[in-house]
């Protein structure tokens, strides 16, 4: 199974693309809800973290802040 761990800014595949036809989305805000962003549309949507890390698929780019 691909590695599952994420954070602020990295962007990520979801299992089911935007309506828009993007299936890329950098994550803007974590908490106990993850907002992230599409990166076709820049429509912003707000998720609990336990349905996000379901409906996730894989980290495609990492973000580079420690």
């Amino acid at each position: 199974m691909a590695d599952k761990a994420f954070g602020l800014n990295d962007i990520v595949q979801m299992k089911k693309p935007h309506p828009c036809g993007e299936n890329r989305w950098k994550i803007i805000r974590m908490g106990m809800d993850i907002r992230i962003k599409c990166m076709g549309c820049n429509h912003s949507v707000m998720i609990p973290r336990k349905e996000f890390a379901k409906k996730m698929k894989k980290v495609l780019e990492r973000s580079e802040e420690v």
